[in-house]
């Protein structure tokens, strides 16, 4: 399966497609990120700041973005147009939030791209990852960044395995794909656009475009012996 980032995410009109340019597997972006937002962040505040919301260091928001009471957005951050970003949302620095995104209630950042349209509203983690155009996470779900024992994080895609150089990588999620609620996306996972994945999925590697990810489990009911507790 291709591994670039042309098979993940539509970059043609991107406001940052720069940053994606001649990269070979989609993860590398995030190598990318530090010397990206160290030369085309330029700080300002363009956009809704409510009394109560907390931004610290460079952080760029644009017209029509709104940072609501209770957020916390450390930068360098980049914050576009029409972004929302919640109550009790948690940005840890060095992200990209695209036009239109959500960050929500509980969500927390660290860095993060999301490209124009991508939500996370309720309750999600997200570290070291990119979200295509109009990914939905469900409440709960989270891409994890990071291994137990803190060896490099490999990409496996069928019989090959890809080392990627970086001890934190969480997942690359294509354009138009949701998730359930509760999902676990494992370091180093990779979705096609326009996949589904099931509620309460624990998911690793490199799954394919337009297809979903079902979780089967069996439901028992069994008849209590007594009547009290």
């Amino acid at each position: 399966m291709q591994l670039a980032p042309e098979a993940y995410f539509q970059l043609d009109g991107y406001a940052h497609r720069d940053l994606f340019a001649g990269v070979a597997y989609a993860w590398e972006v995030l190598q990318r990120l530090d010397g990206y937002l160290g030369q085309r962040l330029k700080p300002g505040v363009h956009g809704e700041v409510h009394p109560g919301a907390w931004v610290e260091g460079d952080v760029y928001i644009a017209p029509g973005a709104v940072v609501e009471a209770g957020a916390y957005v450390r930068g360098p951050v980049i914050i576009e147009e029409g972004a929302v970003v919640r109550h009790g949302a948690y940005v840890r620095g060095h992200c990209i939030i695209g036009a239109g995104c959500v960050v929500g209630h509980a969500t927390e950042l660290k860095r993060v791209i999301m490209l124009d349209g991508a939500q996370a509203p309720h309750f999600n983690y997200i570290g070291d990852s990119v979200l295509g155009r109009r990914v939905n996470l469900g409440a709960g779900t989270r891409l994890s960044n990071f291994k137990n024992d803190g060896s490099e994080v490999v990409v496996r895609n069928g019989t090959e395995r890809i080392p990627t150089g970086m001890r934190k990588f969480g997942a690359i999620v294509g354009d138009d794909v949701k998730t359930g609620c509760n999902a676990v996306l494992s370091p180093g996972t990779l979705i096609g656009p326009r996949s589904m994945v099931y509620p309460n999925a624990v998911l690793r590697g490199v799954y394919p475009a337009d297809h979903i990810v079902k979780l089967r489990q069996e439901t028992v009911l069994v008849e209590r012996s007594g009547t009290g507790w």
